[in-house]
């Protein structure tokens, strides 16, 4: 029998739930955008950053951990430390690239907004020598520019997560475990142990602001799709028990989500802080944990065993195929469309919001998104190296004469 290790059949539903994550965000991400109203987000506690994030959990199982598992642990860790330098100088870049670009509208005098503003660049710009030195520390970390460093953080700390595996998984998700426990805000108000409660990272060189996505708390979403990916944790079976009791806490979560935003009725507000602090966002809230695993296990079973569910064929199956494309192209998407989106809420900004302009400024900016994708793929492909066509001369092309007609003539 061979010795050659079967390949690994890449999963459909990781590429199409990330596609479906990345227009999603898209859509939160523009301002003034009256879609954003009906994203998953206004439904339940979890929204498209727990599909980002999850599913960037199970991509770095699959890239990631193949080089640990052939070259070893050290090679593993040079390999995570080499797309940690990548995603930050991808932080960097398009800080820069949007903070310039509102600048420049903003210099325009078009608009009574002021678009510096509304990210809330001005104290930067007032202020660049320690916000400067902010930015590339990643002690300033503006709201919109969060989920990156996030991310960095997150991927740093995966040598380590590997490093307990080699002994035991269970010490890997113990590890896990304890230090979303230890960052969660729930937990510091009820252990009050001081050493806890620095457990985030400075957002601002002026205030006390710290990570809006605490890396912290988020990596226990990463290292759960991580886990399973990597088989420390078994795939749920799919039982119509689990099914409904999924499609409970879903239901269920709606009428809370809406409870809290609430602020009527004051005798109250002790019970809808007391679920405010187990769905935030920042300190990742264990109610907003059960919600995303309940939709993200009925989204598995919905699609089916490698996604067979999903269509394949006509243009339905072309319409899957187009966001499957968009999600093995995350990162660049991604960064694209933080400045799409600010460029589409600049247009919606120009405009009276009506119907057809709103759905012309989303339109146009999901095909932005394919485009990048594309394009994106096309570059990964080298088409550089490939053979280049060989040149025909027309000599070349006269068929040759059959064989009879090269017999030697007769005397």
């Amino acid at each position: 029998m061979s010795q050659t290790p079967a390949k690994r059949i890449r999963d459909p539903r990781l590429d199409f739930f990330r596609g479906i994550g990345m227009f999603i965000i898209f859509i939160a991400h523009t301002p003034m955008n009256p879609l954003v109203r009906w994203i998953p987000a206004r439904f339940g506690f979890s929204d498209a950053t727990e599909i980002f994030v999850f599913c960037s959990g199970m991509a770095s199982a699959i890239a990631f951990g193949a080089v640990f598992d052939r070259h070893g642990w050290l090679m593993g860790t040079a390999r995570v430390l080499h797309r940690v330098w990548q995603v930050y100088w991808a932080q960097i870049i398009v800080f820069f690239v949007i903070a310039a670009m509102l600048m420049a509208i903003d210099q325009t005098g078009a608009f009574e907004r002021n678009f510096v503003d509304r990210l809330n660049l001005r104290p930067f710009f007032d202020d660049p020598g320690p916000n400067l030195v902010g930015l590339l520390t990643l002690t300033y970390v503006p709201n919109y520019f969060d989920i990156l460093p996030m991310y960095i953080v997150i991927l740093a700390l995966m040598p380590l997560v590997m490093a307990l595996a080699r002994i035991n998984t269970s010490y890997a998700i113990t590890a896990c475990l304890l230090t979303w426990a230890a960052a969660s805000q729930p937990w510091i108000a009820v252990l009050d142990v001081p050493i806890f409660q620095g457990l985030n990272l400075p957002a601002e060189p002026w205030s006390q602001r710290s990570w809006f996505f605490n890396p912290f708390a988020w990596q226990l979403v990463f290292f759960t799709g991580f886990a399973f990916m990597r088989g420390w944790i078994p795939a749920p079976p799919v039982r119509r028990d689990l099914i409904w009791f999924c499609v409970a806490i879903v239901i269920i979560s709606i009428p809370l989500h809406y409870f809290v935003l609430l602020q009527a009725f004051p005798i109250l507000a002790e019970a809808r802080s007391a679920i405010a602090a187990l769905v935030t966002k920042t300190y990742f809230g264990l109610f907003r944990y059960l919600h995303f695993l309940a939709v993200a296990y009925l989204a598995w079973v919905a699609a089916g065993e490698l996604g067979r569910n999903l269509p394949q064929h006509g243009w339905p199956g072309r319409v899957v195929e187009t966001v499957k494309q968009v999600g093995q192209q995350s990162l660049a998407v991604f960064l694209a469309s933080l400045v799409i989106a600010q460029l589409c809420g600049v247009l919606l900004s120009a405009t009276d919001m009506h119907p057809l302009v709103v759905i012309g400024v989303n339109v146009f900016g999901a095909l932005a998104l394919v485009v990048v994708a594309r394009t994106t793929a096309w570059f990964k492909s080298n088409p550089w190296k490939r053979p280049a066509p060989t040149s025909v001369t027309a000599e070349q092309r006269i068929e040759p004469a059959p064989s009879s007609a090269l017999a030697a003539p007769k005397a």
